[in-house]
């Protein structure tokens, strides 16, 4: 009978966008063991057991950005010694493509470092996202804001996904960030809902954050009218020369404690059941075991190779090495969210 009630509680969970923070904050209060054992009921449920979507991201205009982003190397006003690039030939971005998809990835994500592209440079990308869905890869771009025709545009085009992260919770958003407002995120996941695009929008936590700020992250993703169909959950990498990798700099909130971090994870999970949780930046950081316990909360994506943007990244056959201890296999169906629209 336990059993039973359970699942009628999982499946009324499934679509839900009216969590209070209340709720949300009583899930990261659970014991570690009835929040894991409640976040893997509601995996199981909507998602493959034991699979993981393979992705890479590939920086495609790198440096030189004019937000003031605290945790950004890319950003003009950060000391962190990236150099500021252009846009790369559709070509060389096509055959970086290829390498990825040979190396097993199912979507391949591209990320421009501007405050948003600029209509000339839009036939470029129009041609790296038809090239890409040409080879058969899913498809994810993040250029910063986007308005309604540029959103088309890349519609047209044929692209899945688009990122663009809230980063943090509302309140605590402004003492991250001063050059664009929470609300201008917001704004752009509109404009790309209204064009038919997926969303992927999560953030970053270990920024110095309190848990409340936590719970407001997830709060903040969980009810949106529709839930992105992949939430990025990312540690902070400390960059050196970035206001928030100076600041945090041999202190111990230069990283988010490892258990914590899962239960953010599991929260997210069990707040948002149909979208594919991403293993996002910090994992190079992260032990074996802190990534198993991701994967048992609930993660089912990560981005392979050896590099994340500008920051450091595990490598192909560590995660591969990963994987098969873990006994995990790269997923290849559908997200259960694009299945059900």
């Amino acid at each position: 009978m336990e059993a039973v009630i359970e699942r009628e509680a999982v499946e009324r969970e499934a679509v839900r966008t009216d969590w209070t923070r209340e709720e949300i904050a009583a899930l990261f209060d659970l014991p570690f063991d009835d929040l894991m054992f409640r976040a893997q009921t509601v995996h199981r449920a909507h998602h493959a057991a034991g699979e993981v979507q393979l992705c890479t991201l590939l920086s495609i205009k790198t440096g030189g950005c004019p937000e003031d982003c605290g945790y950004c190397s890319q950003s003009k006003s950060a000391d962190s010694g990236v150099k500021a690039t252009k846009l790369m030939d559709p070509r060389a971005v096509l055959q970086m493509a290829a390498q990825a998809k040979d190396s097993g990835s199912q979507r391949f994500c591209m990320g421009a470092a501007w405050r948003n592209p600029k209509d000339r440079d839009m036939p470029a990308i129009v041609e790296m996202v038809k090239g890409v869905r040409q080879m058969g890869m899913e498809t994810c771009m993040t250029l910063g804001m986007l308005t309604p025709k540029q959103a088309g545009m890349l519609a047209d085009a044929g692209l899945d996904y688009y990122n663009h992260n809230i980063d943090t919770s509302p309140e605590r958003y402004e003492s991250v960030i001063t050059t664009r407002t929470f609300g201008e995120r917001l704004e752009t996941l509109e404009h790309v809902r209204e064009a038919g695009i997926n969303v992927c929008c999560g953030g970053i936590v270990g920024m110095g954050e309190t848990r409340a700020d936590r719970v407001g992250f997830v709060h903040a993703l969980a009810t949106l009218p529709r839930h992105p169909e992949s939430v990025p959950v990312n540690a902070l990498v400390p960059v050196k020369g970035t206001v928030l990798g100076d600041m945090l700099a041999d202190t111990p909130l230069a990283k988010i404690d490892d258990i914590e971090f899962v239960r953010t994870v599991a929260v997210a999970r069990i707040t948002m059941p149909l979208s594919m949780m991403r293993l996002s930046a910090g994992r190079e950081s992260m032990s074996e075991a802190t990534q198993a316990l991701c994967f048992m909360a609930g993660a089912n994506s990560i981005f392979t190779g050896d590099k994340l943007l500008t920051t450091g990244n595990r490598g192909d056959s560590a995660d591969a090495a990963l994987m098969a201890k873990l006994g995990l296999r790269p997923m290849t169906a559908d997200e259960p969210m694009r299945v059900g629209a």
